[in-house]
């Protein structure tokens, strides 16, 4: 039997291998959370809440995009492993923001520190012990995906903030569900 392929972004996929993904590692700038218009570590903490609100000390709203706590819930429902992989130069920040937003819950692994991909990558290999093709990676900025790419795990080019048909496609399920 032949695979049929499958296109997303402009990736091709077998059908045969959208289940084989075990890990899903995600950016968190621009990917899983938009930190005021900025990245995480040009933010001005302590944080605080406000009206509903998540925001810095210059009074910018800090706010996950709208799918990713049901595409998290619903990875960890399918028992995939996620990660959170930033280039960040604030890590503490960052691991603030996972708490308050409340989704720190939901990673099995976090490589947040101003390094390459390609480290953050190979360290998340060595703690799963996991080929890179089990691997999947959501980032906005090309230089990652082609990067990490080159290592041989998928990778899916995110604009303007995760969204649920990217996991759906890869898992070729609904997040809904």
């Amino acid at each position: 039997m032949v695979a049929q392929k499958s296109w997303f972004l402009g990736l091709k996929f077998f059908e045969e291998d959208l289940m084989e993904f075990e890990i899903f590692v995600f950016d968190l700038d621009f990917t899983i959370w938009d930190a005021g218009g900025s990245w995480c570590d040009c933010t001005n903490p302590p944080y605080f809440w406000r009206n509903g609100k998540l925001l810095d000390q210059y009074n910018r709203w800090i706010h996950l995009y709208p799918e990713v706590v049901d595409i998290l819930r619903k990875l960890k429902q399918e028992n995939k492993k996620i990660v959170a992989a930033s280039r960040t130069f604030e890590p503490d920040w960052a691991n603030d923001l996972l708490n308050l937003l409340n989704i720190d819950k939901y990673f099995d692994l976090k490589e947040i520190y101003p390094s390459s991909k390609i480290k953050h990558f190979e360290r998340i290999q060595e703690h799963f012990q996991l080929p890179y093709s089990k691997m999947v990676f959501f980032d906005d900025e090309y230089r990652n995906i082609e990067e990490v790419g080159r290592l041989g795990v998928q990778t899916v080019f995110v604009r303007n903030g995760l969204r649920k048909e990217m996991v759906e496609q890869i898992l070729n399920i609904s997040v809904d569900k």
